[in-house]
């Protein structure tokens, strides 16, 4: 048997058990970039804010009056970072100043120049802008899971750049065959 330290979940949903009482991760939908033994970091996909892109080009004075992505929602991350950009986005990572490839379909951009591209009309077809992010120390995040937190599942891009963001939720937990809904809020060990 696997242990879940040795167990990579980069490229892995992450669902919030319904009994996931902080107020930043509860009832989200996790993308996982990166996990390694320094520890874990990824996105919150399922929480869009009360911002377009169109206020976010004008906070950085980037334009995009004419961007065809100005009324696109800019998602809460995570509590980490959160004056920070990450653009997770179909494509690869060569074609940006700062990004990760997460799988050959995925990648994970910070630089400015996604933005500016965006702004002007260019970029990726499918992405999310995230404000901040979401990590965990080495061993932080596996603890978390023995303690039944979370729920894991292989990511699927479909779910991240076609599924409507409150339905993205429930779409990995399908994966699984499972419904949150009929879950219990009280965890249990066996």
């Amino acid at each position: 048997m696997q242990s879940v330290e040795n167990f990579g979940l980069k490229d892995h949903f992450l669902l919030a058990m319904p009994h996931q009482e902080d107020p930043n991760f509860a009832g989200t939908l996790g993308y996982l970039c990166d996990h390694d033994e320094k520890g874990t970091m990824g996105v919150i996909v399922n929480r869009p804010l009360e911002l377009t892109l169109e206020a976010l080009f004008e906070q950085l004075d980037l334009g995009g009056e004419e961007s065809p992505h100005r009324n696109a929602p800019v998602y809460f991350g995570g509590p980490v970072h959160k004056d920070r950009g990450f653009i997770l986005h179909r494509g690869v990572s060569d074609e940006w100043d700062s990004s990760i490839q997460v799988t050959d379909e995925v990648a994970l951009t910070t630089s400015m120049d996604m933005l500016q591209a965006l702004a002007a009309g260019r970029g990726p077809e499918h992405f999310l802008v995230c404000l901040g992010c979401a990590g965990w120390e080495s061993g932080q995040l596996e603890a978390e899971l023995l303690d039944n937190a979370w729920l894991t599942v292989e990511g699927r891009s479909d779910i991240l750049f076609e599924v409507p963001p409150e339905q993205r939720l429930n779409a990995a937990a399908g994966i699984l065959g499972v419904d949150l809904n009929l879950m219990t809020r009280e965890a249990g060990h066996s």
